[in-house]
């Protein structure tokens, strides 16, 4: 079985492939301090009931990256792994000004959204600590994108920094006006977000209908840990993929 680890900045998501199914998954907090012995040990214990022979790992977090390399190289020896990095084969050629300056994540996302969705060009919108619109075109090339503060540390800044708001729980509230402050914060944050992924969204399709004329269809892919927030408030978002850069990690495994 393959195990393939997310390593992002806020949550580290983890998945069990047999073949090309997922069977398992989890989410856990990131903390860039864990050393080798205490990642293995966390990792462990939630594959205890698989026995795994593959493993894949993609990293935004230089520490983690770091320290996973240790406990690869001390406990899993005999797995054949392939860490997301310059040198493997992703099959996404990267037409950007800087190929290095790419996140993995960001690479395993659009060799997924291809794979998935090979009609025409996709837009990829990852929910997590930043949201991130990535590009794709009708090859699989990844053509670059738009970056943007994620949701949750919007509001926790905002809270920081304005004394009489306070951090909310994000959840869609009854109204987009708001009945008092704390209905106020949700709805800008829900149906703000939301308006901004589809300005962008339209944006960027504006763009590669141009680049690609002759395209019929323009899939645009929510994913993320905070994606459930916008679906169904969110006007241009077509399909949810939740586990997106875990399928990533899988088929790169699979190319390596």
């Amino acid at each position: 079985m393959l195990l393939t680890i997310d390593i992002g900045n806020t949550n580290t998501v983890l998945g069990v492939f047999e073949g090309d199914n997922l069977i398992q998954s989890w989410r856990v907090k990131t903390d860039a301090r864990n050393t080798s012995d205490e990642l293995v040990l966390q990792y462990r214990a939630l594959v205890a009931d698989y026995e795994i022979d593959g493993l894949a790992v993609s990293s935004t977090v230089p520490a983690s990256l770091r320290e996973v390399r240790v406990m690869i190289s001390r406990y899993f020896r005999d797995v054949k792994t392939v860490i997301v990095e310059p040198g493997v084969k992703t099959g996404v050629p990267l037409l950007v000004d800087n190929p290095k300056e790419i996140g993995a994540d960001r690479i395993v996302n659009s060799l997924a959204a291809h794979t998935l969705y090979p009609n025409g060009p996709s837009i990829v919108v990852d929910f997590g600590t930043s949201t991130n619109l990535d590009v794709v075109s009708p090859k699989g090339e990844f053509l670059g994108g738009a970056l943007a503060p994620g949701i949750e540390i919007s509001i926790d800044a905002l809270a920081q920094r304005a004394a009489q708001l306070r951090k909310v729980e994000l959840t869609k509230p009854k109204s987009v006006i708001g009945k008092n402050t704390v209905e106020a914060l949700q709805s800008g944050a829900i149906y703000g977000f939301a308006g901004q992924v589809d300005g962008l969204v339209d944006r960027i399709t504006d763009e590669l209908t141009k680049l690609y004329p002759d395209s019929v269809e323009i899939s645009v892919i929510a994913t993320g840990g905070l994606a459930p927030l916008v679906l169904g408030i969110s006007e241009t978002i077509e399909f949810h993929e939740p586990d997106l850069t875990l399928i990533g990690l899988r088929l790169l495994h699979e190319r390596n």
